[in-house]
């Protein structure tokens, strides 16, 4: 056997080669695919096929536009189709825009946190699909807190009666010391019972500067409607409430409320005291949680619980606004903990920085963890049947009154 001859044989592979090849194939199956389900999606919305005559055709197509989008396979281009009359909203561009705002919220996390350049390389690969370059990451977290900020201060549509406000503290690097920060949100009930975001501020604390002017933000930006806040009693709140809002009614979170009296508790009693507050918040209509909770606060006093009889005896009307709205939603109004959620969201990612070297970035990380939450089905689910409230009549004690 000639050696020479038999190497003659032997068929060199270039692998770098077939890998690009396959790539390519992968990613034109991919776009391929992507866009026959934009197709598919078109039709379903038209109730017919693109060149279909059919009498339950509801719409028609009018071409159209292109957008990219970077999938593992590399970036693919997206024929995304436009209707004369109906809005085109695919499943596949908000699954986009949500993953867009994760990536996003990443980036800021790993430049707070000190993540290294390369590291950070890496990791936008593993995300995106493709790698950032050190100046790109530089230039991209400059766009991210841009777009934020953009979305932070958007206007806002339509009319929301139900809202929820609340802060978060974090902390800060303030001249080598080490200080609180607070972030305040809010989020609404829309008329179509959906909730969202409605915006996110700085404050140095939770005083009626802070409330005030994050109220004030949130009037200015549209914030319409309004039928019902809930919240704690924070120092400044309940004030900035009746200034900028004095129609509406203010409901305290009877959560925080029942914290309150328990602070005036022996912790052996505590147990029984809460059995007794839940009672006044159990009756079928105001006037009996008033009447429950008068015979309560005498029942206190023969505890010799005289400060606790006091803090319920002075409190507990703010804690029964809810009774003037529909019974429905009764236990979604009682309390704030619809916005613990979203702040348990908010301390799990924020705890990965620990100090943040400002506010600004606090609140950017925060904003970024709340335009993720809205995207995903916390935003999309429907959360309240608001037929029950419209149309109706509410109300008896104005904020403030």
């Amino acid at each position: 056997m000639n050696p020479e001859g038999s190497q003659g044989r032997i068929i060199r592979i270039d692998e770098g080669l077939v890998k690009q090849e396959l790539g390519e194939v992968v990613r034109e199956t991919v776009e391929e695919t992507l866009n026959r389900m934009l197709d598919a999606e078109a039709d379903e919305l038209c109730k017919a096929g693109r060149y279909e005559r059919s009498p339950d055709r509801i719409d028609t197509r009018a071409g159209y536009y292109e957008r990219g989008l970077e999938t593992k396979a590399g970036k693919v281009k997206l024929k995304v189709p436009k209707l004369r009359t109906i809005p085109f909203e695919s499943a596949i561009i908000d699954r986009y825009k949500r993953r867009e705002c994760s990536v996003e919220e990443a980036l800021i996390e790993m430049y707070l946190a000190g993540v290294s350049v390369r590291r950070v390389e890496d990791i936008t690969e593993a995300l995106w699909g493709t790698k950032a370059s050190a100046g790109l990451i530089s230039k991209l977290n400059k766009q991210v807190y841009e777009k934020i900020e953009v979305w932070r201060q958007r206007k806002l549509d339509g009319r929301f009666p139900y809202v929820y406000l609340d802060g978060i503290v974090l902390k800060r690097t303030w001249s080598d010391e080490i200080r609180n920060v607070s972030i305040l949100v809010a989020f609404g009930v829309n008329e179509d019972g959906y909730r969202e975001i409605l915006g996110a501020a700085e404050g140095a604390k939770e005083d009626k500067a802070g409330w005030g002017a994050f109220i004030a933000n949130l009037k200015e930006r549209g914030l319409d409607g309004v039928k019902l806040f809930i919240s704690d009693k924070c120092m400044g709140l309940v004030d900035s409430l009746a200034e900028y809002y004095p129609e509406a009614l203010w409901q305290r979170c009877t959560v925080h409320f029942y914290r309150n009296v328990f602070t005036n508790v022996p912790h052996t009693k505590v147990r029984e005291v809460a059995a007794m507050l839940k009672a006044i918040h159990a009756q079928e209509d105001r006037q009996a949680a008033i009447e429950k909770a008068e015979a309560i606060v005498e029942k206190l006093k023969a505890m010799k619980l005289p400060t606790a009889a006091k803090t319920v005896e002075e409190g507990i009307r703010e804690t029964l606004t809810y009774t003037a709205f529909p019974r429905e939603h009764w236990r979604k109004l009682r309390t704030n903990n619809p916005m613990e959620r979203i702040m348990r969201e908010i301390r799990r990612r924020t705890r990965v920085v620990g100090n943040f070297p400002d506010g600004n970035s606090a609140l950017m990380l925060v904003t970024a963890r709340l335009r993720y939450v809205a995207g995903k089905e916390w935003g999309l689910k429907r959360y309240m049947n608001m037929d029950l409230l419209l149309g109706g009549e509410v109300g008896y004690e104005v904020i403030g009154a």
